[in-house]
């Protein structure tokens, strides 16, 4: 099952890019889901399991890593990319 992702990560911290960064970086090495990135969030799109476990681990290490941050997430079933643009 195919699934689109809209996620804000907000680092509880002054020094809050790095996390940022460092978090959409490692989502972006994994084969499989496509990022596409603007000023306010971030957008993933691809399969259903390849992203809710990648999801898992990525924000256990950014808080292991970072500390405290607050995730928003909204989760929408198919691929939606694009979408806007019809």
């Amino acid at each position: 099952m195919e699934m689109s992702v809209d996620i804000s990560l907000y680092p509880l911290s002054d020094d809050y890019i790095p996390a940022i960064q460092e978090f959409i970086d490692r989502i972006a090495n994994v084969p499989g889901i496509l990022i596409k990135r603007n000023d306010l969030a971030t957008q993933l799109f691809g399969d259903y399991d390849i992203i809710m476990d990648v999801l898992r681990d990525e924000i256990r290490r950014s808080w292991e890593t970072h500390g405290k941050g607050i995730f928003v997430i909204k989760f929408l079933m198919d691929d939606l990319r694009g979408l806007a643009d019809t």
